[in-house]
């Protein structure tokens, strides 16, 4: 979907964040909530752990359509992310994306009947960079206001089927 180099970029958007609102819909009923990345890179794909008996699960069961968003206020940064979830019980990419963080979750740890990943395959997305910080961005609306142009409040960019 997109370039090694954009996949960098959305990496080092949402690698510190860490912490994504992932939305899912229900009968008509949109429900967000937050998730914690587990992965060290990115290659187009997002990979949490989760309880296989949670709403998330039963939602994306129902609707694979999901959107994952990050958000930096202090950095200016915004990231929205959208694409196709599925669960995976795969062992192996268990046992890599393992840590002590996961672990308060689960009390029987790697073998906990209900553990599974919830991997996320982004189709489309949308991100902000306001560099400088809000600082910056007040003094770039206080130029546009002197000025009358539109302030420029860092790099805004779209890809996949926005």
């Amino acid at each position: 979907m997109s370039s090694v180099k954009h996949k960098e970029k959305i990496w080092n958007l949402i690698s510190k964040i860490k912490i994504g609102m992932l939305v899912t819909e229900n009968e008509g009923v949109i429900h967000a909530r937050p998730m914690h990345l587990v992965q060290n890179d990115y290659d187009g794909k997002l990979w949490f752990f989760t309880d296989k008996e949670s709403a998330k699960v039963y939602e994306i069961e129902k609707d694979k359509n999901v959107c994952v968003t990050f958000c930096d206020h202090e950095n200016g940064i915004h990231v929205s992310l959208s694409g196709e979830a599925r669960i995976d019980h795969n062992q192996v990419l268990i046992e890599k994306f393992w840590s002590p963080f996961v672990d308060v979750w689960f009390e029987e740890g790697k073998k906990d009947p209900n553990l599974t990943l919830l991997e996320i395959d982004i189709k489309s997305g949308e991100h902000w960079d306001a560099e400088g910080g809000k600082l910056l961005q007040f003094m770039e609306i206080i130029k546009a206001k002197v000025t009358g142009d539109r302030p420029d409040l860092g790099e805004h960019e779209k890809f996949g089927r926005v």
